[in-house]
């Protein structure tokens, strides 16, 4: 199968089209043709390895010393389960899918072995693949740290960054809880942060 990778840190020009072993699903998992993932800030910074001073080392450990661990970059995918593993339970060949690869990351390429649970569900049918690979990641970060922050109705809640991936989601999620919202965006996009209504 064809992916992107990246061997090493630096400029966008490490990534390279290459064949690949196409991946073989374990028992929890499904087989995902892939058709379609999103490029973030976050993959932007992981390419270049430059992590601030206080986190470089850590991070570094986590992604890869002095190259990428993780050669195939990506993490949220949208797509089509091609097989499935014996033991899951919850998706069958066919199904429409999106959902988060985590920090194994992995699907900028023609297909991506995930567990079925928990960072996978059934793509609404109203939603294209390129607009359910855009879900995952600032809706997922959103929602756990809300759920950390207790936030719930009757509360309030300052969302700085609200027209951002993760404010946009912030925003109709703790409407969602009940919580009275006020965001900080830039003045372009106050229309917008205005316009978004609880998540249903």
């Amino acid at each position: 199968m064809k992916a992107i990778i990246s061997e090493k840190y630096g400029s966008p020009e490490v990534f390279q089209l290459k064949e690949i072993e196409k991946p073989i699903p374990k028992d929890n998992e499904v087989l995902i043709r892939v058709h379609a993932t999103t490029v973030t800030a976050g993959d932007c910074v992981r390419r270049t390895g430059k992590f601030p001073p206080l986190f470089w080392l850590p991070t570094r450990l986590m992604f890869g010393l002095t190259k990428p661990r993780k050669t195939v970059p990506g993490g949220t995918v949208a797509g089509k389960i091609e097989s499935v593993g014996k033991n899951v339970k919850l998706f069958n060949k066919g199904d429409q899918v999106y959902g988060e690869a985590g920090l194994g990351m992995g699907a900028c390429a023609e297909y991506i072995c995930l567990p079925e649970k928990p960072l996978l569900a059934i793509k609404p049918t109203n939603m294209t693949y390129d607009e359910a690979a855009g879900v995952p990641d600032g809706a997922i970060t959103s929602l756990y740290f809300l759920r950390k922050g207790n936030i719930g109705e009757g509360q309030k809640i300052l969302i700085n960054g609200a027209s951002g991936s993760n404010g946009t989601y912030a925003i109709q999620l703790a409407k969602y809880f009940g919580a009275e919202v006020t965001g900080v965006c830039s003045t372009t996009n106050v229309e917008l942060a205005k316009y978004l209504e609880p998540i249903k």
